[in-house]
């Protein structure tokens, strides 16, 4: 019998990649992403489910669109503050 994939991790997953793509939304929704990467490891464990590496890959993401988001504001509210300056 095959084990049934848990549905969180494929929503982590998702939302770990809308987080790389879509600026500035994406930060909220990698938080989001590795909220629910971390409840769907739990529950795979529990429940003897598949998809860890759905919610592993998830948490990744999640967190490379939450640096590369931070990243973006800051470097626009650096450049408007250097600008106003100068």
């Amino acid at each position: 019998m095959v084990a049934q994939t848990n549905s969180n991790s494929v929503i982590s997953l998702t939302l770990g990649i809308l987080s790389i793509l879509i600026p500035f939304i994406g930060l909220f929704l990698g938080c989001i992403g590795v909220i629910v990467a971390r409840k769907a490891t739990k529950e795979i464990v529990h429940n003897n489910q598949s998809g860890s590496g759905l919610a592993i890959s998830g948490l990744i993401c999640s967190v490379v669109g939450i640096f590369i988001q931070l990243f973006a504001v800051l470097s626009i509210l650096v450049f408007y503050s250097v600008r106003s300056v100068g």
